[in-house]
């Protein structure tokens, strides 16, 4: 609920302060006087696009303050959640316009973008009037109208499961189609690179086994020779030698008094070392021995996996996990029929679910359009419109998370004479009432947002126009309805009474508005009913007025 507006140097504005009240509050004055500049004024601090130039002219900067107040389950809260911004019991909030043209907003004093507060304002306000494109008059809006006098929300919740449902299916059947695709697009290369691969059947380090056995092999090929020579000489020469060294010392150590027992066991001693000498060159000659076939073996396949790493333009020891990964890619075109058909079900499945959630809410909504049709035509006959038609028209269109419905809002002001849309077809005083009697039918649940109608009784009159009143007021009961009126009838009605003036101060012209008491009530509704000249004849008029 608005519960205060403070305007300063805006348009012809200089300073205004505003306490709203809850009920139906009326705006009346001359026209020119300044109604418009208001709303004007409050389209800004919401964030609404408007005028382009606001501030008063030889100020600095204009600025608007709005104060809501802002109960515990207020859907506002979750936005300023949302955003980060702290809720309390009253939303203040404040933008500056400068000179320049640069605006910057505050919401409980804490800075926020134009964004913001347009979404705020979804919440807190709706502007009803002749040429609103934001409430009721625009058909991008009518479906959620509908939905919400429907209570459809189950119904919508089970249509957005199954739309996703649906939509994840659907990608999955394209990703797995574009895949087989694409393994088509190279099934040929596939089968060759796996066969290719399998006949080689490489493994993981083999490269760098194969290298070093070959790198062995020639090795052996240059030193086995030398080895050869040395085991010869170890075996025949130098055993020979000590052999016959030790037998001509024994021989003479019996005549040597002892000298040559030393000699002799260090000769015994290296008889035994270069037993284990002889042993170990023959078994390093053992393993130099090797089939000339081996080397040229082992060279080929060495050389096989480093050019067939090479054509595939990686490691050689990575040619076991491609072989591993071209095979899983060839499985996987094999498979791909199959799991093209299980995908192609599991869509179909989905779709059907969705097609199933769609019409339920389609029932819903045709179910509620009926009796929306019929609400509305029973408010239009108090406003003198008994025989227009009000239709709400469903069409299918494209399937989507909100289901497949197409919903507009269409009137024939006659019998007989061709429907369309409500702005297109109705007259200004017409399309006023349609929207007061469609606001009335969808009204409930809106007690928390302050409804705003900007001269909505423009052309009609008499008792059309107390009819127009006294729907407002039933609006206003429980909540807050401001109305900008021209009708002494619907102003007589209100609950608080505002009159704007304009006057010229200091060669400036400015706007100003005063909260009226009893006695300025009636003078008011008398200018509306006489103009310039008030008779005691109007003043009786507004009397009757106001007593109801």
């Amino acid at each position: 609920m608005l519960r205060a507006l403070e305007i300063r140097d805006i348009l012809i504005i200089d300073r205004l302060e505003l306490a709203f009240q809850p009920g139906l509050n009326v705006l009346t004055g001359e026209t020119g006087a300044g109604k418009s500049i208001l709303l004007d004024a409050l389209g800004f601090v919401l964030g609404w696009r408007g005028r382009a130039e606001l501030v008063r002219s030889g100020a600095t900067q204009g600025e608007v303050v709005a104060e809501f107040d802002l109960p515990p389950d207020h859907p506002a809260r979750e936005v300023l959640a949302e955003a980060g911004l702290e809720a309390d019991d009253t939303l203040i909030l404040r933008r500056v316009n400068t000179s320049e043209g640069r605006k910057t907003a505050w919401i409980n004093d804490r800075r926020a973008s134009g964004e913001v507060l347009r979404r705020l304002s979804d919440t807190l306000v709706e502007l009803h009037g002749q040429h609103d494109d934001r409430g009721l008059l625009n058909p991008k809006g009518h479906r959620a109208i509908l939905d919400a006098f429907a209570g459809t929300d189950a119904e919508r919740a089970e249509v957005r499961t199954a739309w996703t449902a649906r939509t994840r299916a659907d990608r999955a059947l394209v990703e797995a189609r574009e895949a087989v695709a694409a393994a088509r697009a190279e099934e040929e290369f596939l089968r060759f690179a796996v066969k290719e691969l399998d006949d080689l059947a490489p493994e993981p380090g083999e490269e760098e086994a194969l290298d070093v056995a070959r790198r062995r092999m020639q090795a052996a090929g240059r030193i086995r020779e030398d080895i050869g020579r040395a085991h010869q000489a170890l075996s025949e020469q130098a055993e020979q030698a000590i052999g016959d060294a030790t037998r001509w010392l024994e021989g003479a150590s019996d005549g040597a008094d002892g000298a040559l027992d030393a000699p002799l066991a260090a000769l015994d001693r290296a008889m035994v070392e270069l037993g284990e000498a002889v042993s170990g060159v023959e078994t390093c000659l053992d393993g130099l021995s090797f089939d000339p076939s081996d080397l040229e073996t082992t060279e080929e396949r060495l050389f096989a996996l480093r050019a067939l790493a090479r054509k595939h333009q990686i490691a050689p020891d990575e040619l076991a996990d491609l072989r591993a990964d071209l095979s899983g890619r060839l499985d996987a075109l094999d498979r791909g029929a199959a799991g093209l058909s299980d995908l192609e079900t599991a869509l179909a499945e989905a779709e059907s679910a969705y097609d199933a959630a769609a019409e339920r809410l389609s029932i819903a909504r045709k179910a509620a359009a009926e009796r929306l049709d019929r609400a509305v035509s029973a408010e239009l006959a108090p406003l003198k419109m008994e025989r227009a038609v009000f239709r709400t028209e469903i069409e299918e269109a494209a399937p989507g998370p909100e289901g497949r419905d197409a919903v507009a809002f269409t009137v024939a002001t006659n019998p007989g004479a061709p429907s369309g849309p409500l702005n297109k077809i109705a007259s200004g005083g017409e399309l006023s009432r349609f929207l007061l009697a469609l606001k009335v039918c969808l009204a409930e649940g809106d007690r928390g947002v302050t409804m705003i109608f900007d001269e909505i009784d423009r052309g009609v009159g008499g008792a059309t126009a107390d009819a127009v009143g006294r729907r407002l007021a039933e609006l206003a009961n429980g909540g807050q309805v401001l109305v900008v009126t021209h009708s002494p009838q619907v102003a007589a009605l209100g609950a608080h009474h505002w009159r704007v003036e304009k006057r010229v101060a200091d060669a400036a012209t400015v706007s100003t508005v005063t909260a009226l008491d009893a006695a300025e009530r009636e003078g008011e509704i008398a200018r509306m009913l006489a103009g310039d000249t008030v008779t005691d004849e109007a003043r009786a008029a507004a009397r009757a007025l106001l007593a109801g």
